[in-house]
Formats: structure tokens, C-alpha cells, sequence
């Protein structure tokens, strides 16, 4: 099964977005090992948000468009990860260990994604 985490951070938290180099080898060496592993399939961090828009397509109204930065959104996806696992609670371990690379407030959303196999057939 494949799963899809995303992380979000405190926007306004200059350490989310200036990583140290301890951070970054530390990083570096969870995704390869997890790679190697056939854990993970892709991995991103992304910029903040006054470089991206929100696309909006309200119930019978025209589509809106909203460029970053999201001023009531204390809370961003700072990156998001696609990975292999047995079940969720294989999923939620390896968020954890995710997780506790950071050393700042962080919280990852875990979903599992929507196979071919798992749409009705007919």
C-alpha cells in the first residue's frame, strides 16, 4: 500500500524554514536509508507560502484563486512524502521516525492513497 504524509510547521518559525546542516545530513541519510529500503518513493520539502496559490472550487461557483502568503493559515505544509508500507500502523511508525528528525513543532498528516483496485469496478 502506498501512503502519503505531509508535514506542516509553524510558518512563522524561522528554523523550519533556514534547516541547519546537522538537520540536513541527518535528513539526508533517513530518506537514503529509506529509499534503499524500498520505504520511501519520494520525498519534498516546499517554500513557503507566499510562493504558491490556493485554487478554490466552490459548489456551483467559479473557481478562485488566491496567492500565497495565507495570512490566516498559522500552520503550512512545509513537504510531504510518498511511501510504501504493509498497513497503517507501518505507515504511522515510519511518520514517527520522520517526525522526530525535527527539532521544532511539527505535525504529519498520514493518508493512505486511493488505489485502481480500490475504486468500484463496474
Amino acid at each position: 500500500m502506498r501512503f502519503l504524509m505531509m508535514h506542516r510547521i509553524d510558518e512563522n518559525d524561522p528554523q523550519a524554514w533556514n534547516p541547519s546542516p546537522e538537520f540536513m545530513a541527518k535528513m539526508g541519510a533517513f530518506v537514503q536509508e529509506s529509499a534503499e529500503k524500498g520505504i520511501l518513493i519520494t520525498a519534498e520539502g516546499v517554500h513557503k507560502s507566499e510562493k504558491g496559490a490556493l485554487v478554490r472550487k466552490p459548489r456551483g461557483a467559479a473557481i478562485r484563486v488566491t496567492d500565497g502568503p495565507f495570512a490566516e493559515a498559522k500552520e503550512v505544509i512545509g513537504g510531504f512524502a510518498l511511501i510504501n508500507a504493509a498497513d497503517l500502523a507501518e505507515a504511522v511508525e515510519f511518520a514517527r521516525r520522520y517526525a522526530e528528525l525535527f527539532d521544532l513543532e511539527i505535525e504529519v498528516e498520514v493518508r493512505q492513497v486511493v488505489e485502481f483496485e480500490d475504486l468500484p469496478q463496474g
